[in-house]
């Protein structure tokens, strides 16, 4: 299946553009937009500490979809750097600029310095929700089981 193309209003510096990283990427890269917005080249995110971070970017993500922004897998495997809120969800109507939430679970001092590819983003549709309210909902194999219930 051919994926879509649509294309979005940004406002963001040349260097602050997220990018596919290859041509089969799903997920835009997020890099830190530090020099725009804070004094200095680098932050440091401390052990059990968590940070904001900059991205430089404001968009205007088209009408029935939404921006998911996730971590990115080698900074968890590499370093245990990964979003507070392990993925953020970003509106259309959002017209502010972008920033990540960067959460160390490593024993060491993380620097995030002007550029580093800190996130991922990718843009969903989504449906909406009119509720229907009923008084028992139909029958499944698998019923009322939860955790664990399929034995898998």
């Amino acid at each position: 299946m051919e994926s879509q193309t649509v294309v979005v209003d940004i406002v963001s510096s040349p260097e602050s553009l997220p990018q596919y990283a290859t041509p089969g990427s799903a997920a835009l890269d997020l890099k830190a937009c530090l020099d725009r917005y804070i004094h200095g080249d680098a932050i440091a995110i401390y052990p059990g500490r968590t940070e904001e971070v900059p991205l430089g970017i404001a968009v205007s993500l088209p009408s029935g979809t939404c921006g998911l922004v996730l971590p990115r897998s080698g900074l968890a495997s590499r370093y245990g750097i990964t979003l507070a809120n392990s993925v953020g969800l970003v509106d259309i109507d959002f017209r502010g600029l972008w920033k990540a939430y960067l959460h160390n679970q490593s024993a060491n001092t993380y620097w995030v310095k002007n550029g580093d590819r800190i996130a991922q983003l990718l843009v969903v549709p989504f449906l909406r929700v009119e509720w229907n309210p009923v008084e028992q909902l139909d029958e499944t194999e698998r019923g009322e089981g939860g955790f664990g219930s399929t034995g898998r």
